[in-house]
């Protein structure tokens, strides 16, 4: 894939870069573009890059896959994870922090169901107070939010996404914080980044960020 015509941007001090490639429906794939930013930013071939996407506890394809080529000149690990949506391929690779990403294109057709499942009662409070002429797009970025954590967690058994509380756009600039935890995060939650990436159209996409190893 030529990746010359997609823009590459860093996530300010974590080491985390992001590539967002936009196209038609008939677009580069989501598989493709993670392999060329991957090795555009390790400078191996993308044919050597070697992903696994079956999760090392369950063998269920969840979660950001597990880079097992390229590795770090000390031979550290590589961290990298895709999303698309809506004719948008978001990916991030980076060598501190273990990545995932989450996509979700707004739409003005009310979700209740999918808001139960995946919002936390605070969220869905501080929803009802957006503007509803911004609410669709919000609503999208908290769901992206909640993706690129659940992604970059991987295998965590029975956590239901409506547990977790995160900060609201708007009111940390771009920059999310888990602002009710569960137990099965640990001690660490404190320290998990979530960043929004802008990205074309009426989509959402955000980047979360664990706690380096």
């Amino acid at each position: 894939m030529d990746i010359a015509s997609a823009e590459v941007v860093e996530l300010e001090d974590t080491g985390v870069r992001v590539m967002v490639a936009a196209g038609g429906r008939r677009g580069a794939g989501v598989e493709s573009v993670l392999r060329a930013h991957l090795a555009a930013s390790a400078g191996v071939p993308a044919d050597d890059v070697e992903l696994v996407h079956a999760c090392p506890v369950c063998g269920v394809r969840h979660g950001s896959p597990v880079v097992r080529y390229p590795t770090t000149p000390s031979g550290g690990s590589w961290f990298a994870d895709a999303a698309a949506g809506a004719g948008v391929v978001v990916a991030a690779v980076g060598t501190r922090h273990p990545v995932g990403v989450g996509i979700e294109a707004a739409t003005d057709e009310p979700a209740p169901a999918l808001d139960a499942a995946a919002l936390h009662p605070i969220e869905r409070a501080r929803l009802d107070d957006v503007d509803p002429s911004a609410r669709a797009l919000v609503r999208a970025q908290v769901w992206a939010r909640k993706s690129a954590l659940l992604r970059a967690i991987g295998h965590l058994e029975v956590l239901e996404p409506s547990r977790i509380a995160l900060t609201l756009p708007g009111d940390d600039h771009g920059d999310a914080r888990i602002a009710r935890s569960v137990p099965e995060l640990g001690s660490s939650w404190g320290d998990v980044r979530i960043m929004d990436v802008a990205v074309p159209g009426r989509v959402a996409a955000s980047v979360a960020l664990l706690p380096r190893r």
